[in-house]
């Protein structure tokens, strides 16, 4: 009894005191996964994946990523020093890939900035425009700690809260599944750590914003998604895999472009 009692009033403090607030929306979150550690972690498996990956040689498609890339960089980090995450910008030492498999419609922003684009969701977003909506919504999973915080809650149910500093630490291989996993990398990394309907609608929200400071029209984004929706047939791509559906994303889209055009219109 005593075991459980101070069990629960441990879990408690460490809700507590690894509460945070989520930037625009407000919402408070638990993670108890220290961001140099989260990085870390992510770094290991980016490198991994890169590894084990056939690069592009396609001069032209690679600037583009690099180009969309660095502006949603830098919009992103604009947006960290507006909303009191300096400390975080030093964590970010931004990477681009372009990966070539045309059968996967995926692309991914792990913690510290590391991008990857898969070649096979290039037909959906079409142009620069198409992989703004598409990296802004990644980076701003990113920025929201969506992955750390879906790696708390799972991490919390099957080890316990007192034991997930010491697995993360002890385990590395443990901690680079579950990033990989988290952030929903290749598609082949086993079952993925879905994000909740409210993970994504925050990066939707967040992930507008970033493409227009970074000059892009949010307004694509409506087109960008009913392209989505006409790939995969009965099976969805890899991108959609964890999203809601995207009749109801689009509405939820639509009464956000207001707000991400009021940063657009600065360009």
């Amino acid at each position: 009894m005593f075991k459980c009692r101070f069990l629960a009033l441990l879990i408690t403090l460490m809700l507590f005191v690894s509460c945070s607030t989520v930037p625009i929306t407000g919402r408070k979150q638990v993670s108890f996964i220290p961001q140099n550690q989260l990085v870390a972690s992510s770094i290991d498996a980016y490198n991994q994946l890169l590894s084990q990956s056939k690069l592009s040689t396609d001069t032209a498609k690679k600037q583009m990523v690099v180009d969309v890339g660095t502006k949603i960089a830098s919009s992103a980090e604009q947006f960290m020093r507006e909303n009191g995450m300096e400390k975080e910008i030093e964590t970010y030492h931004w990477e681009f890939n372009l990966i070539e498999d045309d059968k996967t419609i995926n692309a991914f922003c792990m913690p510290g900035g590391k991008i990857a684009v898969y070649t096979g969701i290039l037909p959906v977003t079409q142009d620069e425009n198409g992989l703004a909506v598409v990296l802004g919504h990644e980076v701003a999973h990113a920025l929201a700690n969506h992955g750390g915080e879906r790696m708390s809650q799972m991490m919390l149910a099957q080890l316990g809260a007192t034991s997930l500093s010491v697995a993360l630490s002890s385990q590395p291989a443990l901690a680079k599944d579950l990033i990989m996993q988290a952030y929903g990398v290749g598609a082949n990394v086993g079952v993925l750590l879905p994000y909740s309907r409210r993970h994504e609608l925050e990066a939707d929200r967040i992930g507008l914003i970033l493409m227009a400071r970074g000059g892009y029209d949010p307004r694509t984004a409506i087109p960008f998604w009913q392209r989505m929706n006409n790939v995969g047939g009965e099976r969805p791509p890899e991108f959609l895999s964890t999203h809601p559906t995207p009749e109801k994303r689009i509405e939820d889209i639509q009464k956000e472009i207001p707000e991400a055009m009021k940063y657009y219109k600065q360009f």
